[in-house]
């Protein structure tokens, strides 16, 4: 059967978008490879074997067009409220805590978040399906 191993970025500015992940989610980088012209950093937390690549092009300056097919990235969190508060006091700009209900359950709460380069990130209560 298949694992899901990681998903992959693309990032201007290598140590914005690692201070970012670390700062954020507790992400930190495990595996590294070098090539000429980009490097593949990939970043995990201990709670998850799951990775993010950040493939940063060597060079580039202008920020990468993401189109309007890219979805998001979704993390889950304990406590909701406690993470949203302390994105603010980050200056993450995090969006308003939405809840989704049917027949009167809850079903979500989340909210939504930027990483340095655009990329939208859901952050999930930990919660039902989203456990």
């Amino acid at each position: 059967m298949a694992k899901m191993h990681h998903s992959m970025i693309r990032a201007l500015d290598e140590a914005r978008s690692i201070s970012f992940y670390e700062a954020a989610f507790g992400l930190q980088p495990c595996h590294r490879m070098d090539f000429d012209d980009f490097s593949l950093i990939y970043l995990r937390n201990p709670e998850d074997d799951f990775q993010l690549e950040l493939t940063v092009n060597k060079g580039r300056e202008e920020p990468y067009d993401l189109g309007n097919g890219y979805g998001h990235l979704a993390l889950n969190v304990a406590d909701l409220d406690a993470e949203h508060a302390r994105f603010k006091e980050l200056g993450f700009n995090p969006r308003d805590i939405k809840q989704f209900d049917k027949d009167g359950k809850k079903l979500a709460r989340f909210f939504f978040v930027e990483d340095p380069d655009g990329y939208k990130i859901e952050v999930l209560e930990r919660f039902g399906h989203f456990a």
